[in-house]
């Protein structure tokens, strides 16, 4: 007799089936619900600093750059690409605060979760 034959007539076939098809399904929906959720929080220091387009820091002194990156897929799914670009922007400003910067100037485009940002100090 076949194994298949012998497990759908035992019964086991569907509990596994049922598993397989429970354990899908939580999956996806762990994933769902992650894409609304706000993984990179800014730190105290972080919060100070602001995120401003290459014209904005002519004046300012350059401290150095940062490349930052996170996940850009959770369980095989790709995340927005909105809200990957913002969280980026948060880690820029929080490594921009521990480097004495107090503003962060995207210099690479957005590339499999990564990018790279320049620091400056603006304010006196």
């Amino acid at each position: 007799m076949r194994l298949d034959l012998l497990l759908k007539a035992t019964g086991i076939m569907k509990s596994v089936h049922w598993s397989k098809m429970c354990t899908a399904g939580m999956l996806m929906l762990l994933a769902l619900l992650s894409f609304g959720c706000t993984w990179v929080k800014p730190t105290p220091a972080g919060e100070f600093v602001r995120v401003a387009y290459a014209d904005a820091v002519v004046a300012c002194t350059r401290k150095g750059n940062v490349k930052v990156s996170l996940k850009d897929k959770v369980a095989g799914v790709g995340r927005k690409a909105e809200k990957v670009a913002a969280e980026l922007s948060v880690l820029a400003r929080n490594e921009g605060a521990t480097m004495g910067g107090d503003t962060v100037v995207a210099e690479s485009p957005v590339s499999e979760g990564s990018q790279e940002f320049g620091v400056y100090q603006c304010k006196n």
